[in-house]
């Protein structure tokens, strides 16, 4: 199709979109509050809105009094009974697809129900939103001429009892028109293999020949993925081999450890990286601004938002607020009720807000993804921004790490126990681990606080892994590829143990 036909045809989407867009952006409180009650009334007749009488909720005051914040473990009874073919239990409409979520642990596995409204309402209007916004901003680009690389879940879909799980990518390919498939590569066939090592090889030879526009993944995986097409290509660097490469759409990690990495294979300076914020649970923020850090909130996806305030998370004065009384640069964890009927569910992730007109956040981690054993409040984004500094200031590069606290005995005073891999390392680790530690005290004052002389914090100490120990305990975990990641922080030290025990063992072997 020629070019001024596709552009004129997103330009139309673009333009029955925007009115939307701006409808939440100038009323964004009352589009959420609309959107609530729309969801309380589809599921009157549902189990779970006859236990919570949802036919005489009338404010969101009476929703959240009533309504308990729920985990996975919460809702897991009424999922399995889905699951075995019984319908109306916490949605109005018939539930046959589930997003297959592990997480970073090895725990069970979570079944995530998604909806036909989900899917359409949420998954793929984001998806056209997000291409939407990107054209409006790029009026100039020719992403439409060529293919999209995109690096999704290593699952296919299988059957129980005439439902369906798989990873949230493979649920989305599998129900996706077929005119997405021609702007993509690899094939549905290469992007659904299991194996990961396999597929990245099926992966390599069906997408070297393609005209490669765009590409869209967790950066971690993508990065993998991209340096062995060079290797295997022998070329410099990307656009040696697709010269109309214009944009990089990518979630699921931060970007920041792995930005100067991406620089050096993608060396141009009008290159635009585009940032998105989706699960398994839903499709909630985009980036929709070029070269910003920032993502709009989107509030008319079936899912609406409340927030805990993480300085009350877990104790007894933990309090819930909306979108109306968030504030800014807070971290709250975020609460979710949405059209695959999930109420009031806490999706696990944190945030902060950074403006409240329009409502933009930053991800900032997780809510079992931090320390705060001594009273540090050290967040994934602090050590982020730490170590994307710490690498800028002495020339080196992470792959990745994990960190965990060592705990007081008595004797010694706690600290932070680091394991990094290191693509490029630094003369001196000494230096690193200094550099490191006063970074993480610039982002953060609690940890700055208790850093202070010593007082209560010893300085982070640093582990340095051996080549390709991430990726052997993904292996050993059967985590490769997909939506899967290390865990950056933990409250305990069961990762950083087993990563040690596996060094430790190619060491004796050696």
């Amino acid at each position: 199709m020629p070019f001024p036909i596709i552009n004129s045809i997103a330009s139309w989407v673009l333009k029955q979109r925007i009115h939307q867009i701006e409808l939440f952006l100038k009323y964004p409180n009352e589009v959420q509050q609309e959107l609530l009650m729309n969801l309380i009334r589809n599921c009157d007749e549902t189990v779970i809105g006859k236990k919570y009488d949802f036919e005489s909720i009338k404010s969101y005051e009476t929703f959240a009094e009533r309504i308990p914040v729920s985990s996975y473990e919460d809702l897991e009874p009424m999922i399995e009974e889905t699951r075995k073919g019984y319908q109306n239990i916490f949605w109005n409409t018939p539930i046959k697809w589930f997003a297959k979520s592990s997480g970073t642990t090895n725990a069970k596995s979570k079944f995530i129900p998604v909806s036909s409204e989900a899917l359409e309402d949420c998954h793929y209007k984001a998806s056209k939103d997000l291409l939407c916004m990107y054209l409006n901003n790029n009026e100039n680009s020719e992403m439409f001429l060529g293919k999209s690389l995109r690096l999704g879940g290593s699952s296919q879909i299988y059957e129980n009892n005439n439902t369906f799980f798989g990873d949230l990518s493979a649920i989305l390919i599998e129900n996706m028109p077929m005119w997405a498939e021609f702007s993509s590569t690899p094939s549905n066939k290469v992007s659904l293999m299991s194996e990961w090592e396999s597929k990245l090889t099926a992966i390599i030879n069906e997408t070297k020949t393609e005209n490669v526009t765009s590409f869209a993944g967790v950066p971690s995986w993508m990065l993998v993925l991209l340096n062995r097409i060079l290797t295997e290509t022998g070329k410099e660097n990307l656009f040696d081999l697709w010269p109309n490469l214009e944009v990089y759409f990518h979630g699921g990690v931060s970007f920041e450890p792995y930005r100067e990495q991406y620089k050096k294979i993608l060396p141009k300076s009008d290159f635009k990286y585009y940032e998105i914020y989706n699960a398994s649970e839903g499709f909630f923020a985009i980036q929709d601004l070029n070269y910003s850090n920032d993502l709009l909130l989107m509030l008319d996806y079936g899912i609406f938002y409340e927030f805990i305030p993480m300085d009350t998370f877990g104790t007894p004065n933990q309090k819930i607020v909306r979108l109306s009384e968030v504030e800014l640069f807070k971290n709250y964890a975020m609460v979710i009720t949405t059209n695959s009927g999930l109420w009031r569910y806490m999706i696990g992730d944190t945030v902060r807000f950074t403006s409240l007109s329009p409502y933009r956040i930053r991800v900032s981690g997780r809510t079992k993804h931090h320390i705060n054993v001594f009273g540090e409040e050290l967040m994934i984004e602090n050590t982020d921004t730490a170590i994307a500094k710490t690498c800028s200031a002495l020339n080196c590069e992470v792959i990745d790490y994990t960190v965990a606290p060592i705990f007081m005995d008595g004797k010694e005073k706690g600290a932070h126990e680091w394991m990094i891999e290191f693509k490029k390392r630094p003369e001196s680790i000494t230096l690193f681990q200094k550099t490191l530690d006063e970074n993480i005290q610039s982002v953060n004052s609690d940890y700055e606080a208790k850093r202070y002389n010593n007082m209560t914090l010893n300085e982070l100490k640093i582990n340095v892994a051996r080549e390709n120990l991430f990726y052997d305990w993904l292996k050993e975990n059967n985590k490769l590829g997909g939506q899967h990641k290390i865990p950056r922080l933990s409250n305990q030290r069961d990762y950083l143990e087993q990563l040690l025990q596996m060094q430790q063992n190619i060491n004796t072997k050696l």
